[in-house]
């Protein structure tokens, strides 16, 4: 499957045959019918929960793809929100078609859950440095002695509140969660997250990529059956790490915006907004590690 984008960078989009109905950090969302929204995803980028200036060339593109990429694959596992519905269909506009053309999906409108699954299958980040001051990780009591970026004995479930736009995600206990949305939705949650996690992370390492962590979202039908949603398993969602280059004590070089915080880590920023500019190397290195997460998942 060719990583290279078809369409020009796309910091925002604008159709005027469908109505905007949200926009977050990356994805703009647009009404198609009572049953059915379109999803965009731009080549925005956010790092600490702040949208940069600049757009990430081919970003928008990589993330749909990957994303149905996976809810094909994990179908057995779980329903997913992804529709066949052709996207001539919902935009009648051929040149408004052609911009949006590889970085949309038409899916199904579902009532969203007000929690963000977060899987751990490595100690790293803010995961990490929980762990150096508690010896736990979200309240999870892990063994003593665990290097930076060790691969956990069983991946945990850490889930967070859906924070807005230019706020934080707070980390709950899987108790804050069941008193949220229930203890059996919450548990199918939980188990959910974990299957789609472990089944993902084998099959990428077998391709030379380890999924260090992840979060998924989910949703209900009018039944009241779990769904997956919004995106699956990509380097905006996930830590992927190359296996090749892989050693637990440090921490490993990504496929993903990590690149993008590292360098935002060098620079005198209060991380609040605006974003500071980046320059010309950054985005088109960042950009081929996009496209490589693609390259080696689905070719």
């Amino acid at each position: 499957m060719s990583a290279k984008p078809s369409s020009a960078p796309l910091l925002e989009s604008h159709l005027t045959s469908l109505r905007r109905v949200h926009q977050g950090k990356v994805r703009d969302i647009y009404a198609v019918d009572d049953a059915h929204m379109l999803i965009v995803t731009t080549d925005r980028l956010s790092a600490f929960d702040v949208v940069l200036p600049q757009p990430i060339p081919g970003k928008g593109s990589v993330l749909t793809r990957i994303s149905r990429f996976w809810f094909d694959k994990t179908r057995h596992l779980i329903p997913n929100h992804l529709t066949s519905i052709p996207l001539e269909r919902v935009v009648a506009d051929a040149g408004e078609r052609a911009v949006i053309a590889d970085r949309s999906m038409v899916v199904r409108k579902l009532r969203a859950l007000p929690v963000e699954a977060v899987v751990r299958g490595y100690l790293i980040g803010s995961g990490w440095k929980d762990y150096q001051q508690t010896g736990a990780v979200c309240g999870i009591q892990l063994p003593a002695g665990l290097r930076q970026a060790e691969r956990l004995a069983q991946p945990i479930f850490t889930p967070t509140t859906k924070a807005p736009m230019g706020a934080h995600d707070e980390s709950v206990s899987f108790d804050e969660v069941a008193a949220l949305i229930g203890p059996a939705l919450a548990a199918s949650v939980r188990d959910a997250a974990l299957s789609l996690y472990t089944y993902a992370a084998a099959y990428a390492l077998e391709r030379g990529i380890i999924i260090a962590d992840t979060k998924f979202e989910f949703g209900v039908d009018a039944a009241g059956t779990l769904t997956l949603i919004d995106e699956a398993l990509t380097p905006d969602s996930s830590r992927f790490w190359p296996l090749d280059t892989y050693r637990p004590g440090i921490s490993p070089p990504s496929f993903d915006k990590q690149f993008v915080r590292d360098y935002l880590e060098t620079l005198d920023w209060n991380k609040r907004a605006p974003g500071p500019q980046l320059p010309p190397d950054i985005l088109a290195k960042t950009a081929d590690k996009y496209a490589e997460a693609l390259r080696r998942l689905t070719d």
